[in-house]
């Protein structure tokens, strides 16, 4: 048996992307966004993934958190913005455009607003673009990823530009952790060896793209629209990878002011897979 590894390659994780092209090459690895990677995992197509945090939430009975490894950032995040034509703390009723790429950004989004701007938005999920970054019936719009990062790069003229991990961090004084990696409790349970060997192999290509950063974002500058150095910056520095309790202990909020706001059924319990 092969274990399939779902991998959501955005440029947050390039650092992985380039281990598995060069440093683990026996494994088997699936490409998809996080909506595709979400069905697969739960069909049981897929055995282990990179998913948003909140599709843990989503789906705790059926994984486990892989430790060490995750996606966070201290503070500002550089890739998670709100883009309003109005200062954040005149939003009221107005209409806001959520981007449909991840669910985990919608709900901090919705927190921040509600707890730090007493805001009731009128939320509307619909596809945003870079070039006309707020439609013309809205007051704001998330961005998440490459879009985000660009628009925080290039800050488009005549408009707010608010970085939600910031943000979250003036709320809460706390770090976000916006990605975990998990894996099916029946596979972790039925192929412990092999799941532990698979685990011991992301691990080594993690940390072969890291030893290898530069190489890795050279490989990617000829269809991204970002210099080196500010790939430099955003990998390592704005972005970090290891799973700490004081991630965890974020992260714990994080699903309590979900759950407070009925943003999810219930707190889920963090389960950890066996890896010894």
């Amino acid at each position: 048996m092969i274990p399939r590894i779902g991998h959501i390659d955005f440029l947050n994780v390039l650092p992985l992307n380039y281990g598995y092209a060069h440093a683990a090459q026996d494994l088997q690895i699936v490409y998809g966004v996080p909506t595709f990677l979400n069905g697969e995992l739960a069909a049981g197509r897929i055995d282990l993934s990179n998913v948003s945090s909140i599709e843990y939430a989503r789906r705790s009975n059926d994984l486990l958190i892989l430790p060490k490894l995750c996606v966070r950032a201290d503070d500002a995040v550089t890739s998670i913005i709100l883009i309003s034509r109005q200062p954040i703390d005149s939003i009221r009723n107005d209409k806001v455009i959520l981007t449909s790429k991840s669910a985990t950004a919608q709900r901090l989004l919705k927190i921040i607003l509600h707890e730090s701007y007493d805001a009731a938005p009128d939320y509307e999920t619909r596809f945003v673009t870079v070039d006309k970054p707020v439609d013309d019936d809205a007051t704001a719009a998330l961005f998440i990823g490459d879009d985000a990062l660009y628009l925080y790069l290039h800050r488009p003229k005549n408009f707010y530009v608010y970085d939600i991990g910031k943000e979250w961090r003036k709320l809460t004084g706390r770090q976000m952790v916006y990605a975990l990696w998990t894996v099916r409790k029946n596979f972790a349970v039925e192929e412990p060896e092999l799941f532990k060997a698979t685990y011991e192999k992301i691990l080594r290509a993690f940390a072969f793209g890291i030893e290898h950063k530069a190489e890795a974002i050279k490989s990617v500058l000829s269809t991204k629209p970002f210099n080196f150095d500010e790939l430099d910056r955003y990998l390592g520095g704005v972005i970090k990878w290891d799973l700490t309790a004081e991630g965890l202990d974020a992260l714990k909020l994080y699903y309590k002011k979900a759950a407070a706001l009925k943003l999810i059924d219930a707190e889920p319990a963090l389960e950890f897979a066996d890896v010894e």
